[in-house]
């Protein structure tokens, strides 16, 4: 069915790997000084009015630096990273129902496939192109496309669904949701978190190529992975020689 096949992509990217990762913009010093305050975000959260919400911030407090994240907004791997922009990371955002990521993706990164339980998402390329796919639900095709630069797409709320670069380059998204906190479920790495005989159930397997779940599950990549095979090859990116599917 549609949605293993994303799932069998996503196991798939845990061969690969690259001399070095994927080049990044230069982080400059984090200047948002109300980021993971608690107390803070508590106290906005608690406002009685709008109005007391914006009195409890200075205009400082009103500017994201997607450069300089506080070190939790940011997720890394071999293929890229991606930087949040939530209510935790980014206070004042409490009360708008509004957050936003933006994906540094290198050669052949992969934003491994991954759902929002409780958001829809725009996704904008601002460089580059990706190839993006997303499954909605059981019994529903897949729907594939490839964005170049000022594309869009959405991706409903809940959909599992992915992004992928296929050129040597780098390629930048941006994407918004309706939510001031999304949630983010990476696919196979929540699969493989679960019991290990509840994993062989639903596979259908006990191992895979020799491997135990148990093994397998600590080859998984970190999100932003690496993939897929083609254009490995084609941007000179070698596999893993020690680890097989």
């Amino acid at each position: 069915m549609p949605t293993l096949a994303i799932l069998t992509a996503a196991l798939a990217v845990s061969a690969v790997a690259a001399p070095a990762p994927a080049s990044s913009p230069h982080f400059r010093r984090q200047s948002n000084e109300t980021a993971n305050n608690l107390e803070l975000i508590n106290s906005l959260e608690l406002a009685p009015t709008a109005a007391d919400r914006v009195n409890m911030l200075a205009a400082e407090d009103f500017k994201y630096d997607f450069l300089a994240p506080p070190s939790n907004a940011v997720t890394t791997g071999l293929g890229g990273h991606t930087v949040r922009s939530d209510s935790r990371v980014f206070p004042a955002l409490i009360g708008t129902g509004l957050s936003m990521t933006v994906g540094f993706i290198g050669p052949c990164g992969f934003n491994t496939p991954h759902t929002h339980p409780r958001s829809s998402e725009i996704n904008i390329i601002v460089q580059g192109r990706l190839g993006t796919e997303f499954v909605a639900e059981n019994g529903v095709k897949p729907i594939s496309n490839t964005l170049d630069k000022f594309q869009m797409t959405v991706f409903p709320q809940g959909a599992l669904h992915a992004e992928f670069n296929p050129d040597c380059e780098d390629a930048v998204f941006v994407a918004g949701f309706a939510s001031e906190d999304p949630g983010v479920i990476q696919a196979a790495q929540s699969l493989f978190s679960l019991d290990p005989a509840l994993v062989k159930a639903d596979l259908g397997v006990g191992t895979i190529n020799g491997q135990s779940i148990e093994e397998f599950r600590q080859q998984l990549p970190a999100n932003v992975a690496l993939g897929v095979e083609q254009c490995l090859n084609k941007c000179g990116l070698k596999p893993y020689s020690n680890k097989k599917l």
